[in-house]
């Protein structure tokens, strides 16, 4: 039966820790790392309704794409998040890790994945690593920059993403006629990249958390954009990590029950 530590390489095979953002989390949030690992629960978020899951199947281990601790701590009160959760892994002998910015920027990873179930031919990454990563041979960084597979109104294009996501609604920055054959993406929150997007050549921005003057300046520009909201790009997070794992295990010989999460709902509901 694997340990705690063998499954934490496993993910850096995966998703190399050394690729996430310096600001970033990922890795082992709570736990021994020599417990003892035979099943597993998978989730978006770390949360006490996810916790309980967890329990309740018996999992060993709870890996998620965000982190459970992203800022300094200056106590640990149990009765709240994160300190509630650490509680719960020290009670229950369930190791916490997590995967984030690193299996955004690699390859195959999440920004991969998400372009693959939009119908985006992916031809280059969005903001690239200064570093190369040596085993894949390739620039890996922030999202990806890519073809749509012809042009279409970004109506069309929104209205796809939503049926390609399965989800009822999302936001458009710029005319619903406006053409576009192009896209730069990124899942989470990418408003950040505003910039970035603006000087890229692409001619739609797909990703979440577009702020009002983030929006103005692609506006203002002449470009467009689709905002799927932070929950809805990256949900997708649980079947990667299961297919990419599962993989892995198997190959490793290693005898793991995967379960997942499919009870998370994104925390913003419209009225």
């Amino acid at each position: 039966m694997p340990t705690v530590k063998q499954i934490i390489k496993i993910v850096d095979q995966i998703a190399p820790f050394s690729l996430a953002e310096s600001w970033d989390n990922s890795g082992l949030q709570a736990g021994d790392p020599g417990w003892q690992v035979s099943k597993i629960l998978i989730a978006l978020d770390v949360t006490d309704k996810v916790l309980s899951e967890a329990e309740k199947l018996g999992c060993d281990m709870l890996i998620t794409h965000h982190p459970l601790i992203m800022s300094h701590e200056k106590q640990i009160d149990f009765s709240r998040m994160p300190g509630s959760a650490v509680l719960t892994s020290a009670r229950s002998r369930i190791a916490i890790i997590s995967a984030h910015t690193n299996l955004d920027k690699v390859q195959d990873g999440l920004n991969d994945y998400l372009a693959k179930k939009l119908g985006i031919f992916c031809t280059d990454v969005f903001l690239a690593d200064e570093v190369e990563n040596e085993s894949a041979g390739q620039i890996q960084g922030l999202g990806r920059i890519g073809q749509l597979g012809g042009t279409m109104t970004l109506e069309q294009l929104a209205c796809r993403i939503k049926e390609k996501l399965g989800i009822p609604r999302v936001r458009i920055i710029g005319h619903p006629g406006n053409m576009v054959s192009t896209a730069a993406l990124c899942s989470g929150s990418g408003g950040s990249l505003t910039t970035q997007f603006l000087s890229s050549g692409m001619d739609v921005y797909i990703t979440g958390d577009l702020k009002y003057h983030e929006a103005r300046d692609i506006e203002s520009h002449g470009k467009s954009a689709v905002d799927v909201g932070h929950f809805s790009s990256e949900f997708i997070a649980v079947e990667l990590l299961k297919n990419l794992l599962r993989q892995m295990f198997d190959a490793a010989k290693y005898d793991i029950v995967i379960n997942t999460y499919d009870q998370e709902q994104d925390p913003f509901l419209t009225i």
